[in-house]
Order: structure tokens, then C-alpha cells, then sequence
């Protein structure tokens, strides 16, 4: 018989390393959070200005690079509709953080670390 070989075990990491990852991992996740709440923000505030406007009025939106005239019966929903993407991503990126601050809190009070 042939003996199968066996795959390396992936190698833990220590604890400290661990944490140190996870922190910056919150750290990344905290500043992305506050840059799409800044995009969500500026979408509410064209939204607040565009509803009361007559809808054959003129808007223009910008796409890439790119200025696009448009009504703003068609600019709206597209607004809208960017906004509440922008809170669920929001709300998945709130939920891992929450989920990875916990992991580091878990290892910080098992190892000792600090």
C-alpha cells in the first residue's frame, strides 16, 4: 500500500498576533463605516432637495467622470435606491466589526493581553 501524504496543518498564529489583527481589522472596518455614512449622508441631502422639485425638472448627476443631464424623475430612484445600498452595506460592515470586536475582547481575556 501507497501511503497518502498528508497535508501541512495550517500553523495557529499567536495570540498577540491575533489581536494585533483583529484590531487594525476594526480599525479598517471603523474608517470604511465612516466614509460610506459620508457618501450616504450627501445621497439624504440630495434626496431632502430633489422631492419637492417638479419631476420634467433638470438634474444633473454625476456618473464616473462623467456629467449626465437627466430629469429628476429619472435622478431620484437612482439616488434612492444608491442610498439604501449604502445602508446595508453599512449595516454588514457594523455587524462584522461588531462580530471581530468581540473575537479580540474573547483573545484579550483569555491571553492576558492588553
Amino acid at each position: 500500500m501507497t501511503a497518502v501524504p498528508q497535508q501541512p496543518q495550517q500553523q495557529q498564529l499567536p495570540p498577540a498576533v491575533q489581536y494585533r489583527e483583529i484590531l487594525q481589522e476594526c480599525d479598517q472596518l471603523a474608517r470604511k463605516i465612516a466614509e460610506f455614512e459620508v457618501d450616504r449622508n450627501e445621497h439624504i441631502l440630495v434626496e431632502e432637495t430633489l422631492k419637492p422639485l417638479d419631476g420634467s425638472r433638470r438634474a444633473y448627476r454625476l456618473v464616473g467622470d462623467v456629467l449626465v443631464e437627466r430629469s429628476v424623475q429619472e435622478v431620484l430612484p437612482s439616488v434612492t435606491s444608491n442610498r439604501e445600498n449604502l445602508e446595508a452595506t453599512i449595516k454588514a460592515l457594523r455587524d462584522r466589526l461588531e462580530s471581530r470586536q468581540k473575537e479580540g475582547a474573547e483573545l484579550k481575556a483569555k491571553y492576558n493581553l492588553g
